[in-house]
């Protein structure tokens, strides 16, 4: 785990100059790499690699990055984890090939110069961004793992092409072009986050996650695909699997045993984030079964009963016998972090979830060096309550007329959330289990904006938009497309809940939760797997009849029946709760003062970008407790605090 970066500028000449420019880009990426420092240049062609490197398997020098290959001929900077290296390099050694390390950085610099950039990448298994350079074609080649685990930006600046793991890397160069993109940013206030291939500068691109990229100089970049989630998506739900129970679960847990396997080798300790709920206890569970000794555990608690999981992972955690450490924090702990979001996440991102998701990264490394996590439980097996919600919403909806619809909305809107919070708790002994939920405030109001949706798409839009309008809320801003505007999505993907899931996979995943999780990490060097994630599980759940993640009202059902086999469903069976923050009550209480100078009307207008009316009038709305508007408003302080965070 690490972070690279780098440049190809033909009109310099000098390796010095070469030198001392990527080395200062690569400065800027040294909480993702501590360990050790290094570069390459090619100076004839005016190719430099800058390197950061958390050291994680082979400590030595001998896997010191950039690394040349045997013949000479290529030269990698590579960010991430191979955990099919020794199998390749076993195949690679029956060729004839020899290796001066025990790394996997030199096993796929050797497959690549060996079997070709595209083979060898269709041929890794694990989460890389990589960037190759071919010294004798004078190519550039950048590449992502399948899933969009590791975070690849490119950028072309007049005649200078740069790339990197983070933005500030390319910023530090300063032929970069920072204008903002007020067309990214109206993407960002519809999903929090801003939708891949963009970025918030005009200048840049997110290269696609299974995607490579080839440079050349003076011709334009060739972007291709070699692993697509939509055809890999699509053939999976014409090839289903004719599964009973017992060999789905079967079948399920022999998978998950060797992706954690291989995630579990590493040269430094190891550890994993452990929430109580089913996807991180599964991996856990598969974990502490392959491992001679305790594995070591690490969860974040809060006080509000509402938002805390530490009770639930500690549970777990005493039957699976794991080492476990928790950590309680205050609102001013977690607010503590707020001020420095903008650094680590280096472009607009309005996740709330990643203030504990920085807590719990920070303690674990204080421990570990490598932490495995649950994430992709939820898009692979169907876990997210809008699944269900969403297609029962509709089943409702399609039946009633929409005047009736939009009346139903105004009247539910009329109550405050606390009022329906307050109501909720005098109803909640008299309902069965499975009704019952957490934060019925929010959650009747969510119903109330889903009610004016014309059809199931927009009304999964709806569930996924943070702002409804943004068009209307940036000023010459014009929301940029992604696969929810696919005309024939629909056609591809004829089931409703099957839809909202590949949406999730192509979007949500790596550009909400994988962003989330990797800028948390990396901002302590902490190195983090998902193996829920390997390619090979997604591969195979889609080919998983909807029955087998969806059944009597459960969501992931298979997951939860591999893990009954090592944890009692006691212990994890309730109701979901994400990974989340007292947001609105921080926003009304501690935190209003720092929102109220952020959110001014005059300080807005003068930014030039957002119009102050809609904003200024969620804040009054949010501040009286008449509708919820945190995720809207958090949406647009973190956009006003980068903002404020990017000045000299």
């Amino acid at each position: 785990m690490c972070g690279l970066t780098g440049f190809l500028q033909p009109s310099v000449t000098t390796t010095d100059t070469l030198r001392d420019q990527v080395m200062r880009m690569a400065d800027t990426l040294a909480h993702r790499g501590p360990d050790d420092a290094g570069f390459w240049v090619d100076t004839p062609a005016g190719l430099a690699f800058g390197f950061r490197r958390l050291a994680i398997i082979d400590l030595s020098a001998a896997a010191h990055q950039p690394m040349l290959s045997a013949d000479g001929r290529f030269v990698l900077v590579f960010n991430g984890a191979i955990y099919n290296f020794r199998d390749l390099r076993a195949d690679l050694e029956k060729h004839g090939v020899r290796f001066r390390s025990t790394s996997d950085t030199e096993v796929l610099l050797e497959a690549a110069a060996f079997w070709g950039v595209e083979s060898a990448c269709r041929r890794l298994w694990g989460m890389f961004a990589i960037a190759l350079w071919d010294r004798v074609d004078r190519i550039l080649y950048l590449a992502r793992d399948r899933l969009g685990k590791k975070p690849l930006y490119y950028a072309d600046a007049g005649g200078v092409f740069l790339f990197a793991s983070e933005l500030k890397a390319l910023r530090a160069h300063p032929a970069f072009d920072a204008t903002i993109s007020r067309d990214a940013l109206a993407g960002y206030l519809r999903y929090g986050y801003v939708p891949a291939p963009y970025s918030i500068y005009q200048s840049a691109r997110k290269l696609l996650p299974g995607h490579i990229a080839l440079v050349r100089t003076e011709q334009p970049t060739e972007v291709r695909s070699y692993w697509d989630a939509g055809k890999v998506a699509q053939e999976g739900l014409g090839l289903r699997l004719d599964l009973n129970e017992k060999e789905a679960v079967r079948d399920l847990e022999s998978l998950l045993l060797d992706a954690i396997g291989r995630r579990m080798i590493s040269d430094v300790p190891l550890g994993a984030m452990l929430s109580g709920g089913i996807d991180s206890s599964v991996v856990v569970a598969l974990m502490q079964q392959l491992s001679t000794r305790p594995v070591r555990t690490f969860t974040i608690g809060f006080s509000e009963a509402a938002y805390n999981e530490a009770v639930a992972a500690k549970a777990v955690a005493a039957h699976l016998h794991t080492e476990h450490t928790e950590l309680y924090v205050t609102p001013e702990q977690a607010q503590e972090v707020i001020p420095d979001l903008p650094r680590y996440y280096d472009e607009p991102f309005a996740d709330s979830s990643q203030i504990p998701t920085f807590l719990v990264c920070r303690m674990a490394r204080k421990h570990v060096t490598v932490c495995l996590s649950g994430d992709g439980g939820d898009e692979l097996f169907g876990g997210y309550t809008r699944y269900m919600i969403a297609q029962r919403i509709w089943n409702l909806m399609r039946r009633s007329p929409p005047a009736a619809r939009r009346l139903t909305a105004e009247a539910i809107q009329a109550v405050p959330t606390r009022m329906w919070d307050l109501i909720y708790q005098g109803l909640a002994p008299l309902l069965p289990g499975r009704w019952r939920q957490t934060l019925p405030g929010d959650k009747a109001h969510k119903l109330a904006a889903l009610l004016a949706a014309a059809n199931p798409d927009g009304l999964y839009r709806s569930l996924v938009s943070v702002w409804k309008n943004p068009n209307d809320l940036v000023i010459d801003g014009r929301e940029p497309n992604t696969i929810l505007d696919d005309p024939d999505l629909r056609e591809r993907f004829p089931d409703f809940t099957e839809r909202m899931m590949f949406c999730d996979l192509v979007t949500y995943l790596p550009d909400d939760i994988l962003v989330k999780v990797d800028r948390a990490s990396m901002g302590v060097s902490l190195e983090a797997r998902s193996p829920l994630l390997d390619h090979r599980v997604a591969e195979w759940a889609w080919k998983l009849p909807l029955s087998f993640k969806q059944r009597s009202g459960k969501s992931k059902w298979l997951l939860r029946q591999v893990l009954r086999r090592h944890v009692p469903p006691h212990l994890v069976e309730r109701p979901k709760m994400g990974f989340g923050i007292p947001l609105g009550a921080w926003l009304r209480g501690s935190l209003r003062d720092w929102s109220e100078e952020l959110l001014q009307e005059k300080r807005l207008r003068e930014g030039g970008f957002l119009r102050p009316e809609p904003v200024r009038s969620a804040w009054a709305d949010h501040l009286a407790g008449k509708r919820k508007a945190d995720h809207a408003l958090w949406a647009v302080l973190m956009f006003q605090a980068w903002s404020d965070a990017q000045r000299p």
